[in-house]
């Protein structure tokens, strides 16, 4: 890992490496990946399942 990743990369990169299986259905989505938005006084990271539609959220307020 490059030391020049902001801590929302390495962030980004944990969720993806660790966390692609839907909590509703159980599909692993091998292809995909967390989207991240920011409105600046917070980080929101989203996966949405291809399979079920269902979207689980994670949120960082700075």
């Amino acid at each position: 890992m490059s030391l020049s990743h902001t801590p929302f990369e390495r962030l980004r990169q944990k969720l993806e490496d660790s966390e692609l299986e839907c909590r509703q259905c159980g599909f692993r989505d091998t292809d995909g990946g967390w989207r991240v938005t920011t409105t600046g006084s917070r980080v929101r990271y989203q996966f949405a399942c291809p399979s079920c539609s269902a979207v689980e959220t994670r949120e960082m307020r700075l």
